[in-house]
């Protein structure tokens, strides 16, 4: 094999893993601050679940956060909210945090400026039908372009990043592999991803409902404690 041949899919793949690195790694801040982990002075963490609200799973985790006393930070998607306007209601009253995670959460929408605009116009609408204006923003699959900040200005939004409970939790595994691995990956201050829906269109989300319930008495067992995300942050949870 020549070495052109061997270089050009290796430059190929260096673009792709750079491109990634740079528009939807948790952890890249080169497109403003995206803030994955609160500070590290506290065990505290922040459970957050995006593409919700999706029946039954949201209600059942809210029925167990509540017996548990432990508020989260729920990023939900515009026309699911529509969907389950009492589910979101819900939640606030309950003392969770519910932030927007775009409207349609199809990936396409969110490659483009004025394609991602109307995602957040549509998704503020959605929001502002059951009387909330969220003051915080997490893109559908972390995917940021450099037009996002100044969108996100626009609407008075802060984006929120975070770390993956389980890298294929969106496949559901077993319960107990993502309860394994959020607990590993788990240290002060961290804001832990789930999936409490699949990309606004509801899905079983069975694994995660179980795996939070095996996780939670796990991370207390070793002296963390919860909270929502705004409150991590120091941010606003709504404008």
């Amino acid at each position: 094999m020549s070495l052109r041949r061997v270089a050009v899919p290796a430059a190929v793949g260096a673009a792709a893993g750079a491109a990634y690195w740079f528009m939807m790694s948790p952890y890249s801040q080169a497109i403003g601050p995206f803030p994955y982990r609160g500070p590290d002075n506290r065990r505290t963490v922040a459970l957050t679940f995006d593409d919700g609200p999706n029946e039954p799973y949201t209600s059942e985790l809210a029925d167990y956060l509540e017996r548990e006393r432990i508020p989260a930070t729920f990023f939900q998607v515009g026309r699911a909210v529509q969907r389950h306007p009492d589910v979101t209601k819900r939640l606030v009253d309950a003392g969770h945090v519910v932030g927007l995670h775009g409207h349609t959460h199809e990936f396409t929408r969110y490659l483009r400026a004025r394609s991602l605009a109307a995602e957040l116009d549509q998704g503020m609408a959605a929001f502002a039908e059951v009387g909330l204006r969220p003051a915080l923003y997490r893109p559908p699959w972390l995917l940021r372009i450099p037009a996002l900040p100044g969108l996100l200005d626009q609407h008075g939004l802060r984006v929120i990043s975070g770390e993956f409970c389980h890298l294929l939790e969106v496949a559901q595994p077993s319960p107990e592999s993502i309860a394994r691995q959020a607990l590993r990956s788990t240290r002060s201050g961290s804001i832990t991803i789930f999936h409490d829906g699949f990309d606004g269109k509801g899905g079983d989300r069975a694994a995660t409902v179980a795996a939070v319930k095996l996780l939670v008495p796990r991370l207390r067992e070793q002296g963390y404690d919860f909270t929502t995300v705004d409150h991590l942050l120091g941010l606003p949870a709504y404008q």
